[in-house]
């Protein structure tokens, strides 16, 4: 039996005359203008609708800002966005995915700590169902006793599994020692406090903070957007108050420091994850930073990946990403490592983020990361689901569809200087914080002797 020969991902991409050289970066022009409308109703939600007609389905996207500083809020915001869609005077549950399935449609309800997000879809010629459905949950979601009570002891069996993942351990730490008793801190509510929620509790909180005055509604799919925009005034014009929906407090500037070991005793994996400061999409800079996190670890190609993965064997997977709010941006650097070698991963990382700044991205490395964000953010707006959840996010910072057309040509106008900026006043170590989760019993004498990591 002939024995198979396999080629790794570096033999696949060489040959005998070296690397294999990627195409030139193509001229790039700004996207097409697509049917849209983009207004804010009478009673003060903004409602964005797109034509999009690659297949007759519509995607729905409804941002509602939901911070809250009371020590129950965060429970009772989990309550009430796995209830909203249980029960109104009109719909039971069952009823609510009957008219929904009679549609092809679905819709559900999350939250977080800054916002209440509802998301759904269905056939395009199903979009008054869809929106009669959604305005029927906004306006008439009655929490009923006993879908309330189902619905917290589902949420206790979630958060405790859910507290038990290393991935939410170290999520939890990060966020204390980010930002410490921010709202943003909390995002998850604990199991106990659940138990403490009431129907009227929830009730209360929807009739307070469930409000169109500063909400964001996205329609993108097959549809004619004046009527779109039509539809939903009508359906939503008993969606009604003076108020405005609650926005999260501006979060404190990073501080710059020492990273902090987390103690979890006996685990034989450690979670790493590291934070910066940065600029928010809104800043001239941005296109900049965004390749320069590319380059340093933002993509399967970037230095980080190729040093603690390819090389070394650290971990599976390490990456660097942005996180938005509506005020601010940092960014985040994390990996997963086995214990033996976590201190290792760590010099590693520091010394990419080093050498981000000291041997700034070649013109190559420039060139590759522009092409892969470029790409990838075509692509990812190229489905109506993609598009509807982008607009939805960018509106949510104050941003409209003319910048996602424009980002492209900023992205591919980046020059390497540009970038080496942005990596020197971004990526200098000395910029970071973070924490480490692991077994500080293991982890504690290496990190002694390298330093920078204050122990438990």
């Amino acid at each position: 039996m002939t024995s198979l020969s396999y080629r790794t991902a570096e033999q696949i991409g060489h040959t005998e005359q070296g690397p294999r050289p990627l195409p030139p970066l193509g001229e790039q022009a700004a996207a097409s203008q697509p049917s849209l409308v983009d207004t804010v109703l009478p009673n003060g939600l903004r409602v964005i609708a797109v034509r999009k007609e690659s297949v007759p389905i519509v995607e729905l996207r409804l941002r509602i800002p939901f911070a809250g500083t009371e020590r129950l809020h965060s429970a009772r915001a989990e309550v009430l966005a796995n209830t909203v869609l249980t029960g109104t005077e009109r719909r039971d549950r069952t009823q609510f995915d009957t008219d929904l399935a009679t549609v092809g449609g679905d819709m559900s309800a999350v939250v977080d700590p800054e916002r209440l997000s509802f998301g759904g879809s269905a056939l395009a010629s199903g979009l008054d169902v869809l929106l009669d459905v959604l305005g029927d949950a906004l306006t008439g979601a009655v929490y009923r006793d006993e879908e309330v009570a189902r619905e917290s002891e589902r949420l206790v069996e979630r958060i405790i599994m859910a507290r038990s993942q290393p991935s939410v351990i170290a999520r939890e730490a990060l966020q204390t020692h980010r930002y410490g008793d921010h709202p943003f801190a909390k995002e998850m509510p604990e199991a106990s406090e659940i138990g403490e929620v009431t129907p009227e509790q929830v009730r209360a909180l929807h009739k307070d903070a469930v409000l169109p005055r500063g909400s964001l509604l996205v329609l993108v799919g097959d549809i004619d957007p004046d009527a779109a925009v039509s539809a939903v005034g009508s359906v939503l014009a008993g969606w009604q108050s003076d108020a405005s929906a609650s926005a999260m407090p501006k979060l404190p500037e990073l501080t710059p420091s020492d990273v902090r070991l987390v103690h979890r005793a006996g685990t034989v994996q450690s979670q790493l994850r590291l934070s910066a400061q940065t600029v928010p999409r809104t800043d001239p800079g941005y296109a900049a930073l965004q390749v320069a996190n590319l380059v340093f670890g933002g993509y399967f190609s970037s230095r980080l990946v190729e040093n603690i993965r390819e090389d070394k064997g650290y971990t599976y997977g390490a990456h660097s990403y942005f996180e938005f709010t509506k005020d601010s941006a940092t960014v985040l650097v994390e990996a997963d490592t086995a214990s033996g070698v976590t201190p290792a991963a760590f010099w590693e990382t520091r010394y990419e983020l080093g050498r981000l700044v000291v041997s700034p991205p070649s013109a190559s490395e420039v060139d590759n990361a522009k092409q892969y964000a470029i790409g990838s953010l075509l692509t990812s707006t190229s489905s109506q689901a993609g598009l509807c959840a982008t607009l939805a996010a960018l509106g949510g910072v104050g941003l409209s569809y003319d910048w996602l057309r424009q980002q492209p040509l900023r992205l591919a106008d980046v020059t390497a200087e540009q970038v080496a900026e942005a990596a020197e006043k971004f990526f200098a170590p000395a910029r970071f914080t973070g924490i480490v989760v692991g077994d500080a019993d293991v982890l504690a004498p290496q990190f002694r002797a390298i330093g920078g990591v204050v122990l438990p």
